[in-house]
């Protein structure tokens, strides 16, 4: 994984102008104008399945099925519509600048070459072509991606609550997970094939991200569980002891002087409590310090 990462880095580097600058402008600017067509026109059904990919339909030579099947909008009604569009256009400039076109460019259409190879063997493995309209997996692979790289970024859920990035592709995976283990338990396997190609996109181009995010998470897990079992041993302690605060500076407890307030420092190593005398002007405890 990590060779197939730096075969892509490299590429990017050594293309810097490789790509399409304000990709989802254009991808998004085809939503709306698709979703116009569609919606005024008496053909507007025959309009989406001659942009939709189809096996059948490449392998007669209708090669624009390739491009056309992401400019087909996920939406139909004009408020999600316009929302989609927002949303997407908004977490797809902001991976491009972070990116780079070059490597956001290569990342979009690695997604949209995974999806046809999907879609492609669902269909021969059904024996009848399995039609795709809009780009599902390709912008979940370029959500995941901005979650992980922007996870404290918030979102208003039903124009009213504050979510985080984080929490949604929390949300997502979660959805994913049971749509892949659903098609398993129904037989119809296969099908699992289009999400796992998403993720595998997102997994490929963002592997050392995903490594140090993991790695991250372990470290916080350690810290957190050995801090519950400092405090833990701590209050065992304490229950035998006269006191239930005693300063680690001057030595007052709040059986001595109980009119003082006691606090512990999170950035102590350790569990160390302090009067309001020192909480702020202590010297914070170390691994080596006794």
């Amino acid at each position: 994984m990590n060779k197939l990462n730096s075969s892509i880095e490299r590429f990017c580097i050594r293309h810097p102008n490789f790509g399409i600058p304000n990709l989802m402008l254009y991808i998004v600017i085809s939503n709306v104008a698709i979703f116009l067509l569609s919606q005024f026109s008496s053909q507007g059904a025959q309009l989406l399945h001659a942009l939709a990919f189809t096996l059948s339909g490449v392998l007669h030579g209708q090669i624009w099925r390739l491009v056309t099947f992401v400019l087909i909008p996920q939406a139909f009604s004009p408020l999600s519509l316009l929302l989609s569009c927002y949303f997407y256009y908004w977490i797809g400039s902001t991976l491009e600048r972070h990116l780079g076109t070059a490597k956001f460019t290569v990342y979009y259409i690695s997604g949209m070459v995974l999806s046809v190879i999907a879609v492609s063997l669902v269909s021969l493995l059904l024996g009848s072509s399995f039609p795709v309209y809009g780009a599902t997996y390709v912008n979940f692979a370029m959500f995941l991606a901005f979650a992980l790289l922007y996870p404290n970024a918030q979102v208003l859920l039903f124009f009213i609550i504050p979510i985080r990035m984080r929490v949604l592709a929390y949300i997502d995976l979660a959805f994913f997970a049971y749509e892949i283990i659903s098609y398993f338990v129904s037989g119809t396997w296969y099908y699992a094939i289009l999400p796992i190609t998403g993720l595998l996109n997102f997994v490929v181009f963002f592997w050392p991200e995903i490594c140090g995010f993991l790695r991250l998470s372990r470290r916080q897990s350690h810290q957190a569980t050995r801090f519950h079992n400092t405090v833990s041993h701590q209050q065992r302690q304490n229950s035998a002891k006269p006191y239930r605060h005693k300063c680690s500076v001057c030595g007052r407890t709040d059986v001595s002087n109980p009119e003082l307030q006691f606090r512990y420092c999170s950035q102590c190593a350790g569990y160390h409590c302090f009067c309001s005398d020192h909480i702020f002007s202590h010297v914070h405890f170390t691994e080596e310090t006794p």
